[in-house]
């Protein structure tokens, strides 16, 4: 039985080192290649294979119904060059040169997290998934070495090859991957340490049944379940709570500006992080709706089967979560 386990290890790893290399030498084209690879895949996904189209069509369709149908035919389309675009954004990270990131990605308002870190704050700071989520990791290249250590939350994926490579691209720039489930102990671990930490939470997807607390509008969809849990963290470990605000200035180019919500967020009542965080999201998307996730089943879990589901929704002493607060 050792002797199997050890094989099944062994050629794990092989697979590793052999996909690490082809990533990496794929990786090296330039990225005008890469670009072009996106402009001709995105048309396969659209047309040919008509990859999620559907859930794409409806999603925007729900979100803008005031738009004609020429114009939100316009970002669906748009929407899988940049998906496409995305993906060769994804692979070229795993070598993009340190000179060729800071060309490409452009942080303002930096200096607001280091004051947080000289006062022995931790930060934590809200995005989702809109613009280049993936290169924000790279965010340590642009703050003083003597500011807090930078983490990002992670769900580790069941495949040990692909979960190793994409850690490895994004802890190329100094962050460092925390799997969510064992966030609470690192973060103790770091406030024993006293070194503050800047974790970012992408916190723009559908939760589980069982994590959800709170319902608020969002792309006109009047009843949408949002994470809380970064809310909660925030609040435990008492963090400065910011909000990254994306924006695809051109292909490849992306200036993301840090937005302080509160120093105090156990000042705030519940949910009003989330709420704030909901609401400028909203609006980065409204800005460029073909930027964020669209393929994404956002609305598949509905009130209604919430509230039956957990028998009039008095789920685990959360009633004040049906209600909500008022809108900002």
């Amino acid at each position: 039985m050792g002797y199997n386990k050890e094989r099944y290890r062994t050629l794990k790893n092989i697979a590793y080192y052999i996909l690490f290399g082809v990533w990496y030498v794929v990786s090296c084209l330039p990225m005008w290649f890469l670009y072009a690879i996106s402009s001709f895949v995105s048309a396969i996904l659209f047309y040919i294979i008509r990859y999620r189209r559907k859930v794409v069509h409806q999603n925007i369709k729900e979100s803008y119904p005031a738009l004609s149908d020429k114009e939100r035919w316009k970002i669906e389309r748009r929407f899988y060059v940049y998906f496409c675009d995305i993906l060769m954004e994804s692979v070229k990270f795993f070598s993009i040169s340190e000179k060729e990131i800071r060309k490409r990605m452009q942080f303002k308002g930096l200096e607001l997290l280091e004051d947080s870190c000289r006062r022995g704050k931790s930060c934590g700071f809200f995005l989702g998934h809109y613009g280049n989520w993936e290169w924000i990791s790279s965010i340590p290249l642009w703050l003083d070495p003597k500011t807090g250590k930078c983490t990002q939350l992670y769900h580790p994926l069941e495949n040990y090859v692909t979960d190793r490579l994409i850690s490895y691209t994004r802890e190329r720039f100094g962050s460092t991957n925390i799997p969510t489930n064992e966030s609470i102990r690192h973060f103790v671990k770091y406030r024993k340490e006293g070194r503050p930490i800047l974790v970012g939470f992408i916190a723009d997807q559908a939760p589980f049944w069982s994590n959800i607390y709170y319902w608020t509008s969002f792309l006109n969809h009047p009843d949408t379940p949002v994470f809380t849990g970064a809310e909660r963290i925030m609040k435990k470990f008492d963090m400065d709570v910011y909000y990254m605000d994306v924006q695809r200035v051109s292909r490849g180019h992306y200036v993301v500006e840090c937005k302080l919500i509160t120093t105090k967020p156990n000042d705030c009542e519940d949910f009003y992080l989330t709420e704030t965080y909901t609401r400028m999201l909203e609006e980065t998307i409204n800005r460029a709706p073909a930027y964020w996730l669209w393929s994404h089943r956002r609305w598949k879990r509905t009130k209604e089967d919430w509230l039956r589901i957990t028998e009039g929704g008095l789920k685990l002493g959360e009633h004040h979560a049906v209600h909500g607060i008022n809108q900002m």
